[in-house]
């Protein structure tokens, strides 16, 4: 960059939804010229690779509306705040999700998952040590827990079968690290 920098202008809320809020910020760009950008605020997410005793890794396969069809991917969900920490919530989904708990997870990196537009961070955890418990899934979630070999997992990622960033990011991180 030039030495020059960017300026918000203002800020201005469109939508508060229930997973993120929508905003247009006006830009005041380096070369002087105005700009709207837009803007989404998510409060962070937690996602987890949770492996078996066998070695197999627990997914879950789910209807994903903005693509409109099932998707195959590691658990995860959003923070219950910005305080909420991620480790936490990371086991809140795990067993949520899957029915499996643990005692602690191992952080494996932390993912923005599409930085143009949207300040979403979630950090992945891998999770070992399981102990079979109760799935609790909320009221409008509705998902298949499948257990996979990891080899297995890695195909579908290189064909192209599994396209969801944090699942790539976990799997590839997890393999790298515990393989």
């Amino acid at each position: 960059m030039s030495g020059k920098s960017y300026e918000r202008v203002l800020r201005t809320l469109i939508r508060k939804g229930a997973i993120i809020d929508y905003y247009v910020d006006h830009m005041k760009l380096e070369n002087g010229m105005e700009e709207d950008f837009d803007f989404i605020d998510h409060k962070g997410a937690a996602a987890v690779v949770p492996q078996l005793p066998d070695g197999r890794i627990l997914m879950v396969r789910q209807y994903r509306n903005a693509l409109d069809r099932e998707t195959l991917e590691i658990p995860a969900g959003g923070r219950t705040s910005r305080e909420e920490p991620t480790d936490l919530a990371a086991m809140r989904e795990l067993e949520e999700e899957t029915g499996y708990r643990c005692d602690k997870v191992e952080k494996l990196l932390s993912f923005r998952s599409t930085v143009a537009f949207c300040n979403e961070l979630i950090d992945i955890y891998a999770a070992r040590d399981l102990v079979r418990g109760e799935q609790h899934l909320d009221p409008d979630e509705f998902l298949n827990v499948e257990a996979h070999d990891l080899d297995e997992l890695l195909e579908m990622i290189y064909s192209g079968t599994i396209e969801d960033g944090k699942t790539i990011a976990g799997l590839l991180a997890f393999a790298r690290k515990y393989c």
